[in-house]
């Protein structure tokens, strides 16, 4: 039985696809989609980095980005089969997304945007190496434990995101506070951890051999992944830069 704390990823995606598509999955061909989307995600977040649409139109570019993805990712899950195409929108949408709210932290932050983006780098290649080289491999009881703790922090930013329309927050862990830095902290290493769970279940769907386009879905999946500690470890570095002043 397979687990991952990515929601996008679970043990049916493979078992429902495996009987639908002529070609297989496998881990070189996952990669080369992710390398893809990954660049059309930079190049669309240097456009909005440049803000080439215009300074007015920053925001509308970072709520079209946002909308956009969420929109792509929850049709890319019902519709595994779609991944070929979805994935590489998705990746544009959310580099619209990454590219506006990265410059907007950058500009009261100077730098702290190539900081995350090295720092998610930086985990992602020792993460991968460490796998690769079998140096971890996730147990059941851990792919358990990373999905139902991915879950519960996906019910407190539910819960935040409801407090929000009422002009209220949960300060403790926004704040730049010790329970702040520990949230933070805690979420970094439990996407870092979802990264591990991702590589585990891709490389299980090749040695089922899904369907050839299960490995553009593989590609969304990391891709989620990797925005979302990008986006937590940004939060990260602005809570250590407060907390300096």
């Amino acid at each position: 039985m397979f687990r991952t704390g990515n929601p996008t990823l679970k043990e049916t995606t493979f078992v429902r696809a495996t009987s639908r598509a002529e070609g297989v999955m496998t881990i070189q061909g996952t990669v080369n989609k992710t390398g893809i989307a990954l660049l059309a995600l930079v190049l669309s977040a240097a456009v909005a980095w440049n803000h080439v649409f215009g300074v007015a139109m920053i925001l509308p570019t970072m709520w079209t980005g946002l909308i956009g993805g969420l929109i792509l990712s929850l049709v890319t899950v019902f519709k595994n089969e779609w991944a070929p195409v979805t994935t590489p929108l998705y990746a544009v949408f959310e580099g619209l997304f990454i590219g506006t709210i990265s410059l907007l932290f950058n500009v009261r932050y100077p730098g702290i945007a190539l900081n995350a983006a090295a720092l998610t780098l930086a985990i992602l290649a020792a993460l991968l190496l460490a796998y690769r080289s079998g140096w971890i491999h996730p147990s059941e009881n851990m792919k358990l434990g990373i999905a139902a703790a991915t879950g519960g922090i996906a019910l407190v930013y539910l819960v935040g995101i409801g407090l929000s329309f009422l002009g209220k927050s949960i300060s403790l862990i926004h704040g730049t506070g010790p329970i702040g830095i520990g949230f933070s902290l805690f979420v970094v290493a439990l996407a870092s951890a979802n990264l591990v769970l991702d590589f585990d279940f891709i490389e299980q769907g090749a040695a089922k051999r899904a369907p050839k386009y299960m490995e553009w879905y593989g590609a969304f999946a990391l891709l989620v992944t990797l925005v979302w500690l990008y986006l937590e470890i940004l939060r990260l570095l602005a809570k250590l830069q407060d907390r300096k002043k």
